[in-house]
This record gives C-alpha cells, sequence and structure tokens, in this order.
C-alpha cells in the first residue's frame, strides 16, 4: 500500500476550510449547470408549449428519483468505502471496489431502463395525473428511462472521481453536457416543435456525452483509480461491502421520493395549474439546494478519507466548517428566492392562476431552508462514516412516515394547497432535532479503529 497524503486528490492534510471549499466550489458550479438545464427543459417548454406541458415536465422530478433514487444511493455508498480504501492507501481494494461497481451499475442501467419504460403509465396513474397532462407526462417519462445507462453509469463515474477527490474533471463534463442540453432543448422544442418527449431526448442525449467523457477520463487516468475494461465484473465481497453500505443510502433516497411522490398526488388533485406552478418551483429550489448538495457531497468525501487515515479530531473540525457554511449559503439563496418568487415562477408561464400557486408553495418552504441544509448534512456525515442506516432510519420516520400521515389526514380536514406544503418545514423541523440529538448525545465516532470496511 502507499500513502496518498500527498495527492492533489486528498483529503486528510492541509487547511480544513479551504478544502473542503475547494473541493465544494466546482461541485457547486457543475451542480449550478446541471440545475440550469434541467430548468432549462421546464423553461423552454412552458415558453413554447403552454402550462400543460410545462406541468408534464415540472412535475416528473419526485418520480424520476424514486426510479432512480436507489441506484444513486447504492453508488453514494460505493463512493464512501473508495475514498475510505482510498484515505488509507489500499490500492488493491480501491481497483477491485471501482470495477464491481461499473459492473453493478451495467446491469442496473439496464434493468432501470425496462422497469422505467414499462411502469412510467402506471406510476403515474396512481400519483393521479389529470388526463390533460397523462399523454405529455407518459411520453416524457419513457423517453427519459431510454436514457437510464448512461444517466447510472455516469453518476457512477462521476462519484468515484469525487471519491478520491476529483471534483474538477466532472465540472468540465457538466459544463460541456449542459450546454449541449440547452442547444439541443432549443433545436428540438422551439425550431422543429417535437414535443415533450423530445425534451427528455435532449437530456438522454447530453448526459450520455458525459457517461462517455467521464468514462475517458477513468480509462486514461495514470492513477491507481484507473478502470481497465478486461477487469470490470463483480467481486463479491466487494459487492456486499457496497451494499452493505450503500443499500441503506438507496433506500433512504427511494424512502423520500415515495412520500414526495404522495405529495405530489396531492398537488395533483389541485389540477394543472397547480402541477405547473408548484413544478416550476422545484426548479427554482434546486438552486437553493446546490450549496447543500456540494457541502454535502464534500463533507461525506472528507468524512471518509480521514476516518480511513484515523484522524479524527480533523473530522469533527471539518464536521462544523461544512455544516456552517452549508446553513448559511442555503438560507441566504433561500431569501432571495422568498423576495423575488413572484417574478422568479413568471419565468416559467405567463398563466397567473400558476404563478400564484408556484409562489403560495414557495413562501411557505423556503424560510426553513436552514433546517433541510442540517439534516442533510449530517445524512452526509454519518454516510461517511459508515453509519448509513442512521439517516436512513431518521428519513424514514420523519420525512416518509410522519410527511404521508400528515398530508394524508391534514389534508382531509383543511382541503388547501398550504396544508400541502406545510409538510416540507414540519417533518424537516423534526429530522434536524433527532440529527442534533443523535450527533451531539451518541459516541459514534470513537473506537473507528477498531472497525474494518
Amino acid at each position: 500500500m502507499r500513502s496518498h497524503s500527498n495527492s492533489s486528490n486528498s483529503l486528510t492534510e492541509g487547511p480544513i476550510f479551504r478544502q473542503l471549499v475547494a473541493f465544494a466550489l466546482p461541485l457547486f458550479l457543475g451542480n449550478l449547470f446541471q440545475q440550469l438545464y434541467n430548468t432549462a427543459d421546464s423553461l423552454i417548454v412552458g415558453n413554447f408549449l403552454g402550462s400543460d406541458a410545462l406541468a408534464a415536465v415540472s412535475s416528473s422530478g419526485n418520480l424520476i428519483f424514486l426510479m432512480v433514487g436507489l441506484v444513486n444511493g447504492i453508488a453514494m455508498g460505493a463512493g464512501v468505502v473508495i475514498a475510505r480504501y482510498y484515505g488509507a492507501g489500499d490500492d488493491k481494494q480501491v481497483h477491485v471496489t471501482i470495477h464491481t461497481l461499473l459492473a453493478f451499475g451495467l446491469l442496473a442501467g439496464i434493468v432501470l431502463t425496462i422497469v422505467g419504460y414499462f411502469l412510467s403509465p402506471v406510476l403515474l396513474r396512481m400519483m393521479g395525473t389529470p388526463e390533460t397532462v397523462l399523454p405529455s407526462s407518459i411520453s416524457y417519462f419513457r423517453t427519459y428511462f431510454l436514457g437510464s445507462l448512461a444517466f447510472v453509469l455516469y453518476n457512477i463515474c462521476m462519484g468515484i472521481l469525487q471519491s478520491v477527490g476529483d471534483s474538477k474533471h466532472p465540472l468540465q463534463y457538466l459544463i460541456i453536457s449542459s450546454i449541449i442540453n440547452v442547444v439541443l432543448d432549443l433545436l428540438f422544442v422551439a425550431v422543429f416543435h417535437w414535443g415533450v418527449a423530445s425534451a427528455a431526448a435532449a437530456t438522454a442525449i447530453s448526459q450520455l456525452v458525459s457517461m462517455v467523457l467521464c468514462l475517458t477520463r477513468l480509462i486514461r487516468s495514470d492513477r491507481i483509480y484507473r478502470v481497465e475494461v478486461r477487469d470490470i465484473k463483480i467481486d463479491k465481497r466487494s459487492l456486499r461491502v457496497i451494499l452493505q453500505n450503500g443499500l441503506p443510502a438507496g433506500l433512504q433516497n427511494s424512502i423520500i421520493s415515495v412520500a414526495n411522490v404522495v405529495v405530489q398526488s396531492n398537488i395533483n388533485a389541485f389540477g394543472a395549474a397547480a402541477m405547473a406552478g408548484c413544478g416550476a418551483h422545484a426548479r427554482i429550489e434546486g438552486f437553493g439546494f446546490l450549496p447543500i448538495t456540494c457541502f454535502t457531497m464534500a463533507l461525506t468525501t472528507f468524512v471518509s478519507q480521514n476516518l480511513g487515515a484515523k484522524k479524527y479530531d480533523r473530522v469533527k473540525k471539518g464536521i462544523r466548517s461544512g455544516c456552517l457554511c452549508t446553513i448559511v449559503l442555503a438560507e441566504t439563496v433561500a431569501m432571495l428566492v422568498y423576495a423575488f418568487s413572484p417574478h422568479l415562477i413568471g419565468m416559467f408561464t405567463s398563466d397567473v392562476v400558476s404563478i400564484s400557486y408556484g409562489v403560495l408553495h414557495e413562501r411557505i418552504t423556503t424560510p426553513f431552508f436552514f433546517l433541510m441544509a442540517f439534516s442533510h448534512c449530517m445524512a452526509a456525515v454519518f454516510r461517511g462514516a459508515g453509519k448509513s442506516t442512521v439517516p436512513m432510519i431518521v428519513m424514514l420516520v420523519c420525512w416518509c412516515i410522519i410527511r404521508v400521515i400528515y398530508v394524508t389526514v391534514a389534508v382531509h380536514f383543511f382541503p388547501v394547497l398550504q396544508t400541502v406544503s406545510w409538510a416540507y418545514p414540519i417533518t424537516w423541523t423534526l429530522s434536524t432535532l433527532v440529527f442534533a440529538i443523535y450527533y451531539f448525545k451518541a459516541d459514534w465516532i470513537h473506537g473507528f479503529d477498531h472497525q474494518k470496511i
């Protein structure tokens, strides 16, 4: 084994705050571009195809995340394993884990393509999608899931690079794919008038480009995480470790998605205008979520590498810095969104009713972004520590069971959109309390030198 302490990608040496920011900044920029091209779908579709088409596209997020969340969570857990081995300097296990993960991704991408294509109509009907929107929604989802293999492999390859501390190359690939997606959106929808499905096709093509670039980087690398095509096969022991660490994260993603699909079903009950307005908000909310995403990824990698290197005091200092940055940035963006919400929603649609629904939903949820940020930070920390069952259980109880019970019961007595919107702040508050108690009371970080991955 050889040490990686001098590697430019290692997070086990040097100023903690500067390293977290240096790692998180490319992630922020990359996710910014990704959010921009996700938003481009809705902006272009809403302005060129109308509110019903906007409803079909904008309400897609929860269902898509439900379908791909399990696979992405497993890949996220695998990234923790790779980061730990990398921090410990275990070259052999880094190599075996990476190639097992890629083999798993190939199988998962094929399965997701088949399942997503055939189950989309069933799931959309279960969500109570209005008949005026249903044909466009089915067309969009089916086209999107035809690109599942590229989407899964790209996220796996990006996760591998991030787990070894390389957040710069994923940024470059996201910028390229974002530009391709926007250009194709304009070409397919605005110029050729090919409809809603063409927006999904543009996304699938851009994801394919990202996957090819990312995989090529790994194949051509001269580092220990180099990918050898002939070695892409499943090692049973490595797969077991990947699933042990990744399955709870995958289940957490799916659990949250199930609850959000239930929430989306209740939004759908208010009609296409509510779907369009709240869907537009979801795209805007994505920008508020950017600081959370980038710093939680940085925290997971930081905690994993430093625990692998047995630097426990450094872990604690990194957690404090990462959480503070995430909360401050997320709430700052949230307040800007709150202030300009009518103008932001109005970018997607000129329909006054849709805008009013979107603003209503936005102004209830955004003031509480700091709670969501803290919960995601804690989930990232425990995931990086290999304790992914902790956030899974917390999310299962707070963000799924309680959220679903609240929406189901409360909407029965107060059948207005505000009731649905309050589901998020209420459950964010609960998860924050539980995570805070566990983090400060449980002696979870000690004894790590006796654990094996």
